[in-house]
């Protein structure tokens, strides 16, 4: 074959991401040629539900994943394909074993005796002493003279018990790469309860036993994980079938800091089953006594030195990718219900980043995010007057009226909550109804140095910086956590154990999908929202805001196709999540809907007006000023491709387009908008029943919809318990800060996260990041810094 021929799998991928993921192939199909087209998986989720069988996000990451995994291992195929062939070594079982090759580690694993540097494989030397021929023959049931390979002057040949170990090892190489022989040793292998066993890693010197047991003044010591945090694992044997995920991250951490060793165990068993199931099929036709009894040696050497490794390699980095997928989707989640926490609107906040000797950094932020005020509290340096720093506290807080207090949750942070409650208690703020929150400040430290920091406060200290980002996150906290890179915001587990690309991509996928489904006002979004948007990116976000600059209010999504590098694709993409608020003077609602109330009318008057003599001119001009027309559509989640079908419903259901987002007209939407009614309506006008039902949903809300405003909100609090007072079976509420596998970390409101475990869930079964929830202490550890929760209640109001 010739190195430039294109190899093809024998595979596709639509096929086996469907049967992965259990999905219809047609479904996977259409989903892999509109990422193929260029679509973004917000836009496909919303806008496309037809050809998915309505995929949500989740889903539609999954597919993309498997499809970036098995395109890279088709490019792969070709790579080492033509490497062989250039080498002259390819065979009918090689080319096989390629096509059908599913996984990089399989593609690798053909490809290793042929590597640079390689001395090649048994069976790869045994051929080039000429011994495939009487190995084929053998398996043929044909006779051979052992006598006639014989060649003492050459390695390999010198004796006959040579000739029948290269010929053994020819059958095993054979066999080992037999697609029936190794389907069925996976399938033997799902079956016969294969174990993982781990055990304490055996010091080789000194230095391996200081580093081992935690020594931290030696190199590549384990300072922040000692071998102490791997002793559950020191003598442990478990099923694969039945290991967690962070179980397997962590047995791969503890082998990687060679703390441990790990061992896959088959049953022999397993082994005696695919011996007799290989012995089947290979010595079926095979009398000859000695012949048989080479073949069966060969089998059973195929198993021990190539087969059972392979199955073990594969085993292994199935369970690594399938515990890495399960740790991003646990990532995922937390992302997503973090980014969708409930903004705190209209309320002027105090925001504080909390700290011992350089004091607290303070900043007040008005109802719209505007920096009203900076200053550092020294509250627990013990060099200032602490009475004094109060005052001023009470003093800053009643000067700008602030309703809320934001205390960022890091050093200090229990210290200063309780100054704050102990003011709140003697009623220094009243009549000022102030309340406290505690607001999670990963990666607020990272922001206050960052570019986009620098740019937004150029003359503001990055300290005080932070304090402004803690308000912030309690006002709104997607506007201000998509300024932060997903993997900073502290949401999961064993971040450093999965791959750092497979990670970033999806976080980011997830940042993408919340900022669109919100939307964005393109006439107030910053440009670090913007560019979060499906089908934006930071340059697009940058023209917008220039386009703003230099022309004032957006007054129509199609003001979009104007925006320099745009184009139509990019307009397709981002439209549907774009919110345009109407900023027009002079004209009221209903004037504006009435001059677009129809495209299709629209477009018939156009063509009627150049009939009558406007000529050219006129419709250019008619063009211009449609763009500059605000649709109340363009405030809804409605795509613009869609305007047309939502105004046929309007007509449909008796609705004046006039009155989007009005109390009466959102009333007669949900009366008339029953799913009959709209099935009826689909059958009439032959419309998808995904996208009217869409649609409809979308004008049932009022023009100011925010779909967080469903979601958690944060815990308001006035008074403060402290981890002391704590006793088994106290009954407090908190905010869930962290889903991991085995359970949630709780903000119970001391200086320590509870942990409710899995086992302790009830009936609730599962929580998410945001979630309030009402716990009862089960157990307390100081010395250890564990408090154990049992969950009595979710999202309990306080």
């Amino acid at each position: 074959m010739a190195k430039d021929q294109k190899v093809q799998a024998s595979w596709e991928p639509e096929t086996l991401i469907a049967d992965r993921l259990n999905l219809r192939r047609k479904s996977v199909h259409n989903v892999i040629s509109l990422l193929d087209e260029g679509a973004t998986i917000p836009f496909i989720a919303r806008y496309r539900k037809e050809q998915t069988d309505d995929m949500g996000p989740d889903m539609l990451r999954e597919v993309a994943a498997g499809l970036e995994e098995l395109r890279s291992v088709e490019a792969k195929i070709q790579t080492v394909h033509n490497a062989i062939t250039k080498m002259g070594k390819m065979t009918n079982v090689l080319d096989t074993s390629l096509r059908f090759s599913t996984s990089l580690l399989e593609v690798d694993s053909v490809y290793a005796p042929f590597k640079p540097g390689h001395k090649g494989t048994h069976a790869e030397r045994a051929r080039a002493l000429g011994l495939e021929a009487p190995a084929l023959k053998i398996l043929n049931g044909q006779s051979f003279g052992l006598e006639s390979f014989i060649n003492p002057s050459k390695k390999g040949l010198e004796c006959a018990g040579d000739v029948e170990k290269g010929i053994k090892h020819v059958v095993a190489d054979i066999v080992s790469k037999d697609k029936e022989v190794t389907d069925k040793a996976r399938s033997i292998c799902e079956s016969c309860g294969v174990l993982m066993e781990s055990s304490q890693a055996k010091a080789k010197n000194s230095q391996d036993k200081k580093r081992m047991e935690g020594d931290t003044k030696t190199k590549g010591s384990v300072t922040e994980y000692k071998a102490q945090k791997f002793e559950q694992y020191f003598n442990f044997k478990m099923p694969v079938k039945s290991l967690k995920s962070y179980q397997v991250l962590a047995l791969n951490r503890g082998e990687d800091m060679k703390v441990l060793n790990i061992k896959v165990a088959i049953p022999d068993r397993g082994k005696a089953m695919l011996i007799h199931f290989a012995a089947n099929k290979y010595l079926k036709n095979i009398q000859n006594q000695y012949q048989n009894s080479l073949i069966r040696q060969a089998i059973e050497d195929a198993y021990d030195r190539l087969i059972e490794p392979a199955l073990c390699r594969k085993i292994r980095s199935d369970l690594t990718s399938n515990a890495e997928k399960a740790s991003i989707t646990v990532f995922n989640s937390n992302l997503k219900n973090l980014l969708l926490v409930s903004p705190v609107k209209y309320k002027t906040i105090l925001g504080i980043d909390p700290g011992f000797k350089n004091g607290c950094k303070v900043a007040v932020i008005s109802p719209t995010g505007q920096v009203m005020n900076t200053d550092v509290l020294y509250l627990h340096d013990f060099k200032s007057n602490k009475i004094t720093e109060r005052k001023k506290m009470v003093s800053i807080v009643t000067k700008y009226r602030c309703d809320i207090i934001a205390i960022g949750n890091g050093t200090a942070c229990r210290e200063t909550e309780s100054i704050v409650a102990d003011l709140l208690k003697q009623g220094l703020f009243k009549p000022l109804p102030v309340v406290y929150s505690i607001v999670d400040e990963c990666g607020a430290s990272i922001y206050s140095v960052s570019d986009q920091a620098k740019k937004e406060f150029p003359d503001l200290d990055p300290t005080l910086r932070g304090a402004v980002s803690i308000a912030r996150r309690l006002q709104d906290p997607l506007a201000e956590l998509v300024k932060i890179e997903p993997k900073h915001l502290g949401v999961g587990m064993y971040q450093h154990d999965i791959n750092k690309t497979k990670l970033e991509t999806a976080l980011s996928s997830v940042v993408e999908e919340c900022v669109s489904f919100v939307g964005v006002d393109i006439n107030t979004g910053s440009e670090c929202l913007l560019r979060r948007v499906a089908g934006l990116n930071a340059a697009k976000a940058k023209h917008i805001v220039e386009w703003r600059l230099k022309n004032g209010y957006f007054t129509s999504r199609q003001q979009l196709l104007s925006i320099k590098g745009l184009g139509k694709k990019g307009f397709e993409q981002c439209a549907g999540f774009i919110r345009v608020t109407n900023h027009t003077s002079g004209d009221s609602a209903s004037e504006t809907v009435q001059k677009t109330s129809s495209p299709v009318k629209d477009e018939k008057k156009g063509r009627k007006r150049k009939l009558e003599g406007n000529g050219p001119k006129r419709a250019k001009q008619r063009k211009g000023e449609m763009l500059n027309v605000w649709n109340p559509l363009d405030s809804t989640a409605v795509h613009p491709e869609s305007y047309d079908i939502a105004h046929r419903l309007m007509e449909h259901l008796g609705a004046d387009p006039s009155d989007i987002g009005q109390e009466h007209f959102i009333s007669l939407f949900k009366r008339k908008s029953t799913e009959p009614n709209l099935k009826k309506f689909c059958d009439e006008q032959d419309f998808g029943f995904a996208t009217v039902k869409f649609i409809s949903d979308a004008l049932k809300q009022p023009l100011s919809y925010d779909l967080r405003e469903g979601s958690q909100k944060p815990l308001f609090k006035q008074d403060i318990v402290s981890a002391s007072d704590l006793k088994s079976g106290s009954e407090l509420t908190g905010r869930v800060l962290n889903v991991t596998h085995f359970g949630a970390f709780v903000d119970i409101g001391v200086n320590i996260n509870g942990l409710i475990h899995k086992s302790k869930m009830g009936r609730f079964g599962k929580l998410a990041v945001g979630d309030r929830v009402g716990v009862k202490v089960e157990s307390i550890n100081l010395d250890r810094q564990r408090i154990g929760l049992i969950l009595q209640s979710v999202n309990e109001t306080s």
